[in-house]
């Protein structure tokens, strides 16, 4: 295969926010990140440094955009909002504990048969899966032989994980997407692979094809 069909993406989920890891923050307004958080995003920049970046792009979320921005300003390139890298719509799971949701019938459905149910009034797994591969694709066009840092959320990112490794969506809960982790997946004329998932430590270089 010839290189300059190759685009390297790196999948990156947003930093630790103020809400924590027991509620559904999904697309509430004005969830910025923690101090924790904050640190995690300019750590993440550095983890960077070495690593040839054409263009960031992000979810619309604040905690997104927060974890664009330190790697951003590195590289001295915009952050380019991507609604196809948005959050899952959640509905009215919106701003639920996790403690309240637990036992409850279309909680256990949502996470044991994702392929096939969706939050109430919110957004199916298969739609999310549909919007960020398409996005990988449509990017792929428009940034050959390039390298682009895609900032999200860590279901959609499992969505998109689980597409180029042919595992089913009811399956994808087996890969772990942690904050400000980076996960490098290359798209060739042949098809994507997966380079590496949850990478939380430093990555001077990307392999080479």
């Amino acid at each position: 295969m010839a290189t300059d069909t190759l685009t390297t993406f790196l999948l990156v989920r947003h930093a630790l926010h103020e809400l924590g890891g027991g509620t559904i923050a999904g697309r509430r307004d004005g969830v910025r990140l923690s101090d924790e958080g904050r640190a995690q995003a300019d750590e993440l920049a550095g983890r960077l440094d070495g690593v040839r970046i054409d263009a960031v792009y992000s979810s619309p979320m604040e905690r997104t955009l927060e974890t664009s921005r330190p790697l951003a300003r590195r590289i001295g390139a915009p952050v380019q909002v991507c609604e196809d890298l948005h959050e899952i719509e959640y509905g009215e799971w919106t701003g639920a504990r996790l403690d309240s949701l637990r036992g409850a019938p279309e909680w256990v459905r949502w996470n044991s048969f994702r392929s096939g149910s969706r939050p109430p009034g919110g957004e199916s797994m298969i739609d999310v899966q549909r919007r960020v591969v398409s996005c990988l694709m449509r990017l792929r066009r428009r940034h050959p032989a390039g390298r682009v840092v895609l900032v999200s959320h860590g279901d959609v990112i499992k969505a998109a994980v689980a597409y180029c490794l042919g595992a089913p969506l009811d399956l994808f809960q087996r890969i772990e997407i942690s904050p400000a982790s980076v996960n490098v997946i290359v798209i060739g004329d042949e098809g994507p692979w997966v380079v590496c998932t949850n990478s939380v430590t430093r990555l001077e270089q990307l392999p080479t094809f």
